[in-house]
């Protein structure tokens, strides 16, 4: 055998040793960034219009299907996938009116692989209140809003203030959803959450449209059970404030004639401080009102009755 022959099965030998060496640790370099790392193909939001040629509504469809895979894939991995938001962006740099996206992306924040977080779900309020700007007479987005801040996120938030705030703003957003025509059901549920948060008049207010809305014979059903919830709820309202107007005076009885008869004191009328109440610009002031009606009125009410 030739010495160049014997020379080249030398070389030939001692790279594929060497490759044998090497391949593993190069394939678990590989494996490992991949397991971290997403590799996000497509330039930031501000470049997109201009990168992908005009062909909005195709590279939305296409970025749309990839994010879907992509969240598959991480969760059959069980792989964290952070760049959700990335997808978000750039989708709705395209079409912010993208009405899928707006159906499911509280899910895949809030439960994204492998845990969703508090800033997470924040996030996906943030995208759920811009679809409905940008989509604001779609009931669905309202209701998708109001159910996520309403029942999902508060697992999420570990302020009770804070998470008493977010369920008001959820029934709120479900009966607006409502008002557009979503399932009256939810602005039942929506007014029985304002009415045990103390927002009674809210509560009736909406049970009042929802009430119009559903005259139709092939809504009678739902239609009287608006019905009699609005019954209770505009009893409840009463009642509230009936008590509110007898607090009201009760606590201006005893502090400014307790010597004299409840009876008495009706009669008389309020108590004024001439000096506080001289002048026209004393006359929106409530401690200045001459009669029980304007002296007991809540805010925004055109009074009551003792």
């Amino acid at each position: 055998m030739k010495r160049s022959t014997v020379a080249a099965v030398l070389f030939m030998g001692v790279a594929a040793a060497g490759v044998a060496a090497l391949q593993p640790g190069l394939a678990r370099t590989v494996h490992d960034v991949k397991e971290r790392d997403d590799v996000v193909a497509f330039p930031p939001p501000a470049e997109l219009h201009v990168a992908v040629l005009g062909w909005d509504a195709a590279a939305v469809d296409l970025l749309w299907a990839k994010l879907l895979v992509e969240y598959g894939t991480h969760f059959s991995e069980h792989r964290e996938f952070t760049e959700i938001p990335r997808y978000v962006d750039a989708i709705l740099e395209l079409e912010p009116t993208y009405a899928p996206l707006y159906q499911y992306v509280d899910t895949m924040l809030a439960y994204r692989p492998m845990q969703g977080t508090e800033s997470d779900v924040r996030l996906a309020r943030g995208y759920l209140e811009r679809g409905t700007r940008e989509r604001p007479q779609d009931p669905n987005v309202w209701l998708k809003l109001g159910q996520f801040i309403a029942f999902i996120a508060p697992s999420f938030l570990k302020d009770q203030t804070e998470i008493s705030a977010w369920r008001l703003d959820g029934a709120h957003a479900m009966a607006r959803a409502g008002e557009l025509g979503a399932d009256q059901d939810e602005t039942i549920a929506a007014a029985s959450m304002l009415s045990r948060a103390g927002s009674t008049r809210e509560a009736v207010r909406y049970l009042v449209n929802a009430y119009a809305f559903t005259e139709h014979p092939a809504m009678r059903e739902i239609h009287e059970a608006i019905g009699k919830r609005l019954e209770a709820l505009s009893a409840v309202s009463m009642r509230d404030a009936a008590d509110r107007v007898m607090r009201a005076i009760d606590e201006r009885h005893g502090s400014e004639m307790p010597a004299v008869s409840r009876g008495q004191y009706l009669l008389l009328g309020p108590v004024t401080d001439a000096a506080r109440c001289a002048g026209a610009a004393a006359a929106s002031d409530r401690a200045c009102a001459h009669s029980w009606e304007e002296a007991t009125a809540g805010p925004g009410s055109s009074g009551g009755s003792p």
